[in-house]
C-alpha cells in the first residue's frame, strides 16, 4: 500500500519540455502542512482492511532530493510517528538521476527512505536532451548504481514517444533497463499536455505523438521483455486526475484512461494466437484459461479479442473461465483433449495429453 503525498514540481532544476504537473497530479497547494499531512495519511490507512502488504508513504511529484535539507527534514519529520508507530514501514521518495549523490543516501536512509524511483525517462542521450531532462544516460545509470550500493529499492520511469526519439530508442532503452535491473519499472506515452513547450513544438509542426496503436505496440513489447526478466512493471500509462480529463488539457496523443488494460488485452491476444497455432487438433473442448488478474482484459476492448477469435475458429462463442493457480502474465487452453500454456515470451508447455 502506497500513500501519495504530492511535491507538485517542488525541486526541479530546469522545466522539462513535455511537464505540466497542475494537470497529471492535480491541482494540489504548493506547500504541505502538517494537518493536510496527517489527514491524507490517516484516511489512506484507514482503507488498511482492504489491503495487503507493507505501507509506505511516497513523496511524488517533486525532485525530493533537490529540495533545501531542511525541507528534506521537515517532511520526513511529518512520517515519523507513523513510523515510529509501526502503521507505516518505510518511506518513497522520486527523485531525479542527477539528484542523487552519497551523503544525500545516507541521510535519506537515516529517516527511514527504502525506496527512490527514478525519473531516468530513457537511456538515450540524444532523447533526453531534446527533452531538456539536464543529465545523459551515463550519470542515470551511475545514480542507480548509488542506490543499489546501498540497499534502496529502486525503481525507474520510463516514458516513449519523447522527442528525438528514433526507431528502436524507446525499446534499447528497455534493454539498456533489463540490463540494470532495477526493481519496478513505470512506463508511460509522451502525451501533449496544454501549456507545455511540447504543446507548442506541436502546433508549429516540430513534434509527432505517437498513435495508440503504436504506443500500444511498444508498451507490450516493453512488458513482455520486463517480465520474462523478472522486473515488476507497476504502472502503464499516466494515472488519471479530474484536471486531465478536463477538455483541452490533453492536446494530443495516446491518452486512455485504461491504457494498461489496453496493453495488456493486446498481450493475451497475441499469447491466445500462440497457443491455438500449437493446438493443432481442432476446436474439441476448446476453452481458455485466465489469470484472474486478467480476467477483465482478456476479452479485449468491446469484446475485440473474443470477436477475431471466434472469427479464427468458426465459433460462435470463446470459451473462456479464470484459473487462480496461473500467474499473471500467462495463459492456458485446453483443446483436442490437451492442455497447453504459455508466458509473455511464447514459450509452450504442454501440461498432458498425447505427448
Amino acid at each position: 500500500m502506497i500513500i501519495p503525498i504530492f511535491l507538485m514540481n517542488r525541486g526541479f532544476p530546469n522545466r522539462c519540455c513535455f511537464c505540466n504537473e497542475r494537470l497529471t497530479a492535480g491541482d494540489l497547494p504548493e506547500r504541505i502542512e502538517q494537518d493536510d499531512f496527517e489527514a491524507a495519511v490517516r484516511s489512506h490507512l484507514g482503507t488498511r482492511k482492504r489491503k495487503k502488504g507493507p505501507v509506505q508513504i511516497a513523496f511524488y511529484g517533486g525532485t525530493f532530493t533537490a529540495l533545501a535539507e531542511g525541507e528534506q527534514r521537515r517532511l520526513l519529520e511529518l512520517a515519523a510517528p507513523f513510523l515510529a508507530s509501526g502503521a507505516v514501514e518505510s518511506i518513497r521518495i522520486s527523485t531525479r538521476p542527477d539528484g542523487i549523490d552519497p551523503e544525500g543516501l545516507d541521510f535519506l536512509a537515516a529517516c527511514g527512505v527504502r525506496t527512490v524511483e527514478l525519473g531516468v525517462q530513457s537511456f538515450d542521450d540524444e532523447v533526453l536532451k531534446a527533452s531538456g531532462r539536464g543529465y545523459d544516460a551515463a550519470r542515470a545509470v551511475e545514480a542507480l548504481g548509488l542506490l543499489k550500493a546501498r540497499g534502496f529499492e529502486t525503481g525507474i520511469h520510463l516514458m516513449l514517444g519523447l522527442p528525438g526519439e528514433g526507431p528502436g530508442s524507446f525499446l534499447r532503452t528497455i534493454d539498456r533497463t533489463v540490463e540494470i535491473r532495477p526493481d519496478t519499472v513505470r512506463i508511460h506515452p509522451t502525451l501533449v499536455l496544454r501549456d507545455t513547450p511540447l504543446a507548442e513544438a506541436f502546433r508549429n509542426g516540430r513534434y509527432a505523438p505517437l498513435s495508440l496503436e503504436a504506443a500500444i505496440e511498444q508498451c507490450r513489447e516493453a512488458l513482455k521483455r520486463l517480465t520474462a526478466a523478472g522486473i515488476s512493471v507497476i504502472r502503464l500509462g499516466l494515472q488519471t486526475t479530474r484536471e486531465l480529463e478536463q477538455e483541452g488539457a490533453v492536446v494530443a496523443g495516446p491518452f486512455h484512461p485504461a491504457f494498461r488494460s489496453l496493453v495488456v488485452s493486446s498481450l493475451l491476444m497475441e499469447m491466445a494466437s500462440i497457443l491455438l497455432d500449437a493446438a493443432s487438433d481442432g476446436t474439441e473442448g476448446l476453452r481458455f484459461s485466465v489469470p484472474p488478474a486478467d480476467l477483465d482484459a482478456f476479452p479485449g476492448p468491446g469484446r475485440r479479442n473474443l470477436a477475431a477469435l471466434g472469427e479464427r475458429l468458426g465459433l460462435p462463442e470463446i470459451p473462456f473461465a479464470p484459473d487462480p493457480s496461473l500467474p499473471r502474465g500467462t495463459l492456458g487452453l485446453t483443446a483436442g483433449g490437451r492442455t497447453f500454456r504459455t508466458d509473455c515470451t511464447g514459450r509452450i508447455t504442454v501440461l498432458d495429453g498425447r505427448g
